[in-house]
């Protein structure tokens, strides 16, 4: 789906209806020969009433009877399809968001976290998809109330004028009057909103870190914490509720006058012999139907409000780019062997050559800024070419920075450890020269199995050398290595450290370590970047 230039949550909103118009159509179809078979009720039971038993024929009564029977299971089978249409559009409208969101999170990788809060993507993801997804699915019905309204109040206008003069004034004055209470409504919902998210953030946080929290003893402090935005949480929920017990009070209290007033009046030109018994009771029938129409009205005007609401939040996530720009005209890197050189520092790793760099504290800057993962003041350079000036979609392929701490999502093992990128490097391969055969093998359904979130069910150093795996398996042009053997012991980085340079003969590689095991395999090693 194409996103509009200036984006607005009703923009959005109508990009994502327009996505699906057919299916958005249909809903609107079939909600209104779904209501207005029902609105018709009322005339004919009225008809029934004074042809058929006040005027004694029988024949009318019975075929007017089959009528009604006939307008019940219409009602039934156009509820059944409009209800199935809804549904649709529920998904359309909540799967559409996840998808628009997923992808664009994804486009922004890195760039995602200075930007915004992991509590803010996940309240997106969990709860605002299916506030959007419940403003979709009312669509069909609000649609077939309005027919049926307009339906109804000119049938009416048929019989008398004024009590359809009634219908069709008092009804949309009664669904203006639900509209002051619309803004607070509106309000509430996004103060709500924001404390969700900063409830979910909270949560996030504490979860990652609770195994720092339990060895310092700070568990307490951050469950009060917790209790605290959790409370925020539910007094912003119950104003929420009471803005809406408002909106529904007025759901019943308006068109009931209105009904009100239509009966006082039918009851009225009935004694007076203007209008017959049966037409009273159809218009008594027809004002009591009305309600639905309101109610409709009301009730999709709160869903409306909650999905204008997350639209807004899911904008501002799709609204933010990139950290680092696109090149306009982007370089080609040569093919072969690269070598980086880092004008800041000075720094320069040979070409297909193994480099070891022990420069202790700026080591994390330098890899950022030789991959790209931040935009250096000075020059970087790869065989020449500025990195700014290279797409990055090639630079990720060619150019991997594998961090110590890099996260491991939740799947099957081997489809973690071998991405799908073009590469000479097994996983066979890559788990042997990682010293990682002995991970594999000890799980019950080796590279099969399923690993949960951050890697959970195996150790550090395990998932140390998991980690060292699936970046050997990219067989990068350029692999740059951040203390890839910190959390092993000696026997198992020496190893490590002779299977890798191996297998890395001839492509370049940056290791930065300060371990001596690492020094005796390299090619150059760099003790000190000016």
């Amino acid at each position: 789906m194409r996103l509009p230039s200036r984006l607005t949550p009703g923009r959005l909103l109508r990009a994502m209806l327009r996505g699906r118009p057919w299916l958005a159509a249909a809903a609107m179809v079939f909600g209104a020969l779904w209501l207005v078979p029902g609105a018709l009720l009322p005339l004919v039971v009225g008809a029934a009433i004074d042809g058929g038993i006040a005027g004694g024929d029988t024949a009318r009564l019975v075929w007017l009877a089959v009528l009604v029977l006939g307008i019940g299971v219409t009602q039934a089978v156009f509820g059944g399809a409009m209800d199935f249409l809804s549904a649709g559009m529920w998904m359309h409208g909540a799967s559409t968001t996840q998808r628009l969101v997923s992808t664009h999170t994804t486009r922004l990788g890195a760039s995602l976290r200075e930007q915004a809060s992991s509590g803010e993507v996940l309240a997106i993801t969990s709860a605002d998809i299916d506030k959007i997804g419940y403003g979709f699915e009312v669509i069909g019905r609000v649609v077939g109330s309005i027919v049926a309204f307009l339906t109804v109040g000119i049938v009416l206008l048929t019989y008398s004028p004024l009590l359809g003069g009634v219908a069709l004034v008092g009804v949309p004055l009664a669904v203006a009057g639900i509209g002051p209470l619309i803004a607070p409504l509106q309000r509430k919902l996004d103060t709500q909103r924001e404390e969700l998210s900063a409830v979910n953030a909270l949560g996030s946080d504490i979860v990652s870190g609770l195994r720092i929290l339990r060895g310092i003893g700070g568990e307490r402090q951050f469950l009060g914490r917790f209790r605290t935005a959790s409370q925020r949480v539910r007094r912003a929920g119950v104003d929420v509720a009471r803005s809406e017990s408002w909106l529904t009070g007025a759901e019943v209290l308006l068109p009931g006058l209105v009904t009100v007033v239509i009966t006082w009046l039918g009851a009225r030109l009935a004694v007076a012999g203007t209008i017959s018994v049966g037409e009273l009771v159809a218009f008594y029938g027809a004002s009591a139907f009305l309600v639905i129409p309101v109610s409709t009205t009301t009730e999709s005007t709160g869903v409306w409000a909650s999905a204008y609401v997350s639209a807004r939040k899911a904008c501002r996530l799709l609204s933010l780019r990139p950290l680092l720009a696109e090149p306009s005209e982007p370089v080609r890197l040569p093919e072969g062997p690269l070598e980086p050189h880092d004008a800041e520092s000075g720094f320069t790793a040979v070409a297909g050559k193994l480099t070891v760099v022990d420069v202790g504290a700026g080591a994390e800057e330098l890899a950022s800024r030789l991959a790209r993962f931040t935009d250096a003041r000075r020059p970087v350079l790869l065989s020449g070419v500025p990195v700014e000036r290279v797409a990055l979609a090639e630079l990720r392929e060619r150019v991997v920075y594998a961090h110590n701490q890099d996260l491991w999502f939740s799947g099957v093992l081997a489809d973690e450890v071998a991405p799908d990128v073009p590469g000479d490097v097994s996983v066979e391969t890559a788990l042997w020269a990682a010293d990682a055969d002995d991970v594999v093998a000890a799980l019950p359904d080796g590279l099969a199995e399923r690993i949960g979130e951050r890697g959970r069910e195996v150790s550090g150093g395990q998932r140390q050398r998991l980690s060292l795996a699936r970046a050997l398996a990219t067989d990068a042009d350029v692999l740059i290595l951040d203390e890839p053997t910190s959390a092993v012991d000696a026997h198992t980085e020496a190893r490590i450290s002779e299977r890798v340079a191996t297998l890395r003969r001839g492509r370049t590689t940056v290791v930065f370590s300060q371990s001596p095991l690492w020094a005796a395999v390299a090619d150059e090693v760099v003790t000190r970047c000016s």
